[in-house]
């Protein structure tokens, strides 16, 4: 770097990735901002610049300012290998040079960087402490053999805390799919779990736990939260839930509340019969499995959650994508690196999970297959991973204009009962419907949402406080 290049790095002055300091006199604190910028997105740190007036000033260096510069970057550990250049400028004093030091950014899954013991971060342009949750995050990421969640003994649980036939209904599965040789069915559950790598010293990890606990007891992250919401914002809910348990309770109760908010259709090819929600249910199955799989175990407030909106689906996942892997380049080719390892390896020989890396593309092709629009996946602020089904249009349905005879909605009893009721009194409302059926009120809600969407009753005037009108009855 020259003296023109150095004008121009610092005439935006400071920010996340540039500090200035007027001499080596603020080395100390000139190396807790290396330390962020170690563990942030990596930065330019300078001597010989004014930071009020960004005035070039240079600063006299001598064979003891070099040595003063090692010894502190020597304070970095992990021990960083960075080029530190000596700038001549112009005018300047005999001796007086200005200095520039740059450090690579973080990488996620590598260990943060510490300043004699303490962690340091950037935030815009200031230097911070690293929370200790931050720390330990990214430490636990670095060291997954010694770290990991999914490894450390669960505290207070014992084999028998263990649902033992869900062990053996997973064992079951294996075998079926021939990943488990027969003779693992007459094995004991202890013999099962030391075989899933799920035990240690007889006592069972937290993996174990996630997979096949008969209650989460104080895991308060082995949660699904649901909702279907009213529209296409998180403002009012129709259905609201939340289910705990195991990682099989979770996936039947993410499929029931899917199967409960998602319209059925059916239609005849050839002599077949086939039926199918708006989402094709392998599609929504394969993502629920990967979020629970997956996710972060480590803070006790994250949860899996299942959001249907009047135009999409949401399932997010409080997790981290691999190394190298984006939102945008997720469904190309990748290596399968899980994020807990463990109990992805137990899903596997269960055949719930495929391994290299293929349930994305399992999705798409179950999309595809269907003819509904391509998934994609998106990051909220926090990190979580969210795989979002956007919901199908009439035409996508292969049905019209969204109903009818051709796209084959199979109505229940009690929309059959609802048709009814209207047809003989359309002025009568949700919560009067819902004391002659016998339901909530939001239930008929519900249901006359799915209703009134799939043109089998209307409003009588553009006034929503005006009676229903049955269009048609299958």
């Amino acid at each position: 770097m020259n003296s023109s290049e150095l004008q121009t790095l610092i005439s935006s002055d400071e920010s996340r990735v540039l500090e200035l300091k007027k001499t080596t006199g603020e080395l100390k604190d000139a190396m807790h901002t290396a330390c962020a910028f170690l563990n942030t997105d990596g930065g330019w740190l300078i001597f010989g610049v004014t930071p009020s007036t960004l005035k070039v000033v240079g600063q006299q260096v001598t064979d003891n300012t070099r040595r003063e510069i090692a010894q502190a970057l020597s304070g970095l550990e992990p021990a960083v290998d960075v080029q530190v250049e000596y700038i001549d400028l112009p005018y300047a004093k005999a001796g007086e040079q200005a200095i520039a030091i740059h450090f690579d950014g973080w990488v996620w899954g590598t260990e943060p960087y510490t300043y004699h013991g303490c962690p340091y971060y950037r935030i815009e342009s200031t230097t911070k402490q690293m929370p200790r949750e931050m720390y330990d995050e990214r430490l636990k990421a670095a060291k997954p053999n010694v770290f990991a969640w999914e490894k450390q003994i669960a505290d207070d649980f014992t084999i028998e805390d263990l649902n033992g036939e869900h062990v053996l209904n997973a064992v079951r599965m294996g075998v079926r799919g021939g990943r488990m040789p027969a003779a693992a069915l007459s094995l004991s559950t202890e013999e099962i779990l030391t075989r899933f790598s799920l035990l240690e010293d007889g006592k069972p990890l937290q993996a174990a736990v996630a997979l096949f606990a008969k209650t989460p007891k104080f895991y308060h992250q082995l949660k699904l939260r649901m909702a279907r919401f009213r529209g296409t914002t998180n403002i009012e809910f129709i259905d609201n839930r939340q289910a705990e348990g195991n990682f099989f309770e979770l996936l039947d109760a993410g499929m029931a509340f899917c199967f409960k908010h998602l319209n059925l259709y059916g239609k005849v090819v050839g002599l077949q019969r086939e039926e199918h929600l708006d989402i094709p249910q392998e599609a929504l199955r394969e993502g629920l499995i990967n979020a629970l799989c997956h996710r972060s175990y480590d803070s006790i407030s994250a949860t899996v959650s299942l959001a249907i909106f009047d135009d999409r689906i949401e399932i997010a996942n409080p997790g981290r994508f691999p190394l190298g892997v984006t939102p945008d380049n997720i469904k190309q080719m990748h290596a399968s690196k899980p994020f807990n390892p463990i109990i992805a390896g137990v899903l596997y020989k269960t055949t719930w999970l495929e391994s290299w890396g293929s349930g994305v593309q399992r999705i798409l092709d179950a999309c595809k297959a269907q003819g509904v629009p391509e998934p994609y996946y998106k990051l909220w602020a926090d990190g979580t991973i969210v795989l979002v089904f956007p919901m199908p249009s009439a035409e996508e349905r292969n049905c019209g204009s969204g109903c009818g005879n051709d796209c084959g909605i199979q109505l229940t009893d009690r929309q059959r009962n609802i048709l009814n009721i209207i047809e003989n009194d359309g002025t009568k409302v949700a919560g009067v419907i819902a004391e002659l059926l016998g339901t909530s009120k939001r239930t008929i809600e519900t249901e006359l949402s799915f209703l009134h969407k799939n043109g089998f009753i209307k409003k009588a005037t553009k006034d929503n406080r005006s009676p229903w009108v049955v269009l048609k009855k299958k």
